[in-house]
């Protein structure tokens, strides 16, 4: 039976497994002509937006993949089963 506020903590998880991402691991650099046609594509003002939105997109998805990987080697070798 799962428990009725997984759904609560997955989603806390990902993101305290985010702010540890923005502590551990550097986001993506762009080049500068890469940066003004993403700008231009996404009708942005400034760069400070695009790199918002790329911070952002970034940490979240490597909170994402942090957390579904260590919640599978949790219930792949350290979980006790119950019968």
């Amino acid at each position: 039976m799962k428990h009725p506020l997984e759904t609560l903590m997955s989603a806390g998880g990902i993101l305290l497994l985010a702010f540890f991402s923005c502590l551990l691991l550097p986001a993506p650099m762009l080049t500068l002509t890469l940066a003004h046609r993403l700008m231009a594509t996404f009708h942005l003002l400034d760069l400070n937006q695009l790199y918002t939105i790329i911070f952002c997109i970034w940490f979240l998805a490597l909170g994402a993949v942090e957390y579904f990987v260590i919640r599978f080697v949790w219930k792949r070798w350290f979980s006790v089963e119950r019968e």
